[in-house]
């Protein structure tokens, strides 16, 4: 399950990075903010830098030490982390005169956590390198919705293995299982991999809630039947409640997940992956990329759908169970689940201040119908998802256990686990399906022709 290099752990001496004492850390936002916490609370110094202030109020209050430029977050540290939002913001806190890098000390250690444009990181490691410095990249996939507050988190590592596994101590206090899959490049790669699928899930699924609710069945309603069914997903049960209360999600900017699809394109032209179904939704990101601020939640993507059906699907008086919801005041998760693969995510209740309403024959035949789609566009773009990972030299039981471990987990790819990990990609509803000529309804509302 995990990626240890357990041939490596006897070859490297476990004293060089055994008694590590101090950690930078670049970048204090909504993810760096709680693993500057479990790195505090685990006893290590950390010191920290972010172009606002106040971002890091939380984490000085619990004793992290703040620094006016990443050169003195960085000097004197056996290891500096950057969680940051644009490959721009990476690669300007890392490099001249006030970067990182100026205050590092060689045999240190750069582990970038953001998801940025691997090319952006190949550079910024051999300038790196010609200090005598090493890099990982360990992008950052949650495990549950804002995982990264109770460590709940997977990390994709590429980069040295020796520097993977004198690291590792420090990713798992901040996570929950990381992965060592390839040179540094890979492990941005893969991350967008699992991205694909979440993008993909959330605006398939914010979709059908659409046509459900178009059509007279409650939001709530069509959403309980998706979840209890084989078109579920991390996307669909943890992150379309913040749909259903109106908020979109404050926790990621729609900037990221337009950012995010970009570079998924952009790497499926450089390995000659099709992409079909991915590309039309990296263009409906950009569509609501277009028409909302950088600044508005991701979800926003789904109201493009919503004006399309002429619908809401906020529930009156429903707030979702978290802080990142239509109500900032919701206390922490407290309570957790263990699922049957051994993942965990907050134990929530949802409150609908709505009843359901008996449901005419159509509208159980449209959920019946809905389940299929959803169901079906998960295991089409999971299809997508292998492609991309092949086409980086990954084998199919890695490329299944990241996505396992990651956001963009579905009931599909759960029940399908023996088949991908031995390349048996079989739709067990149709083994000779047409070639896909259109994109799913549930991607564009209107038809798309490939």
């Amino acid at each position: 399950m995990k990626g240890i290099l357990v041939s490596i752990v006897e070859a490297v001496s476990d004293a060089h990075f055994r008694n590590v004492e101090r950690i930078g850390f670049i970048g204090t936002g909504s993810m760096g903010r709680p693993m500057i916490a479990k790195l505090l609370q685990a006893g290590y110094q950390v010191d920290v830098y972010d172009i606002d202030p106040a971002a890091a109020r939380d984490v000085r209050e619990k004793g992290a030490r703040w620094h006016d430029a990443p050169r003195d977050a960085a000097r004197n540290c056996e290891i500096v982390i950057t969680c940051l939002p644009l490959p721009s913001d990476v690669f300007d806190n890392m490099t001249g005169e006030q970067g990182a890098l100026a205050g590092m000390a060689p045999a240190s250690v750069w582990i970038d956590t953001s998801t940025t444009d691997y090319h952006n990181t190949i550079e910024i490691a051999r300038l790196a390198a010609a200090i005598g410095v090493d890099s990982l990249e360990a992008p950052v996939s949650n495990l549950s919705h804002m995982g990264v507050d109770f460590a709940n988190v997977s990390f994709f590592v590429g980069g040295p293995p020796e520097a993977y596994v004198r690291c590792e101590t420090v990713l798992q206090i901040m996570g929950a299982v990381s992965f060592h899959v390839g040179d540094i490049g890979q492990g941005q790669s893969v991350k967008l991999l699992t991205n694909l699928l979440f993008y993909t899930a959330a605006v398939a699924s914010g979709h059908a809630l659409c046509r459900s609710v178009r059509d007279g069945v409650p939001a709530q309603q069509a959403w309980r039947k998706f979840v209890a069914s084989s078109a579920n997903s991390v996307a669909t049960e943890q992150f379309v409640p913040f749909l259903l209360d109106g908020s979109y999600d404050r926790s990621c900017t729609l900037e990221i997940a337009v950012k995010d699809m970009g570079l998924t394109v952009q790497l499926a032209d450089e390995l000659g992956v099709g992409l079909p179904i991915g590309r039309a939704v990296e263009r409906r990101y950009s569509e609501a990329g277009r028409k909302f601020g950088r600044y508005d939640s991701h979800l926003r993507v789904v109201e493009l759908a919503e004006v399309v059906f002429g619908v809401r699907l906020q529930v009156p008086g429903y707030r979702a169970p978290s802080k990142y919801g239509a109500d900032p005041a919701h206390p922490p998760d407290q309570e957790f689940l263990t699922d049957p693969i051994g993942r965990i995510k907050p134990k929530r209740e949802h409150v609908f201040p709505l009843d359901d309403v008996p449901l005419n024959d159509i509208q159980i035949r449209l959920l019946k119908s809905l389940v299929g789609e959803v169901t079906h566009v998960n295991r089409l773009i999971l299809d997508e998802a292998f492609d991309l990972g092949r086409g980086m030299g990954l084998s199919d039981a890695l490329i299944y256990d990241v996505i396992t471990w990651s956001v963009g987990a579905s009931a599909w790819s759960d029940s399908h686990a023996e088949q991908y990990a031995n390349g048996q990609l079989v739709d067990l509803d149709s083994a000779t399906a047409p070639p896909l000529t259109t994109v799913p309804h549930l991607i564009c509302p209107y038809t798309e022709e490939l």
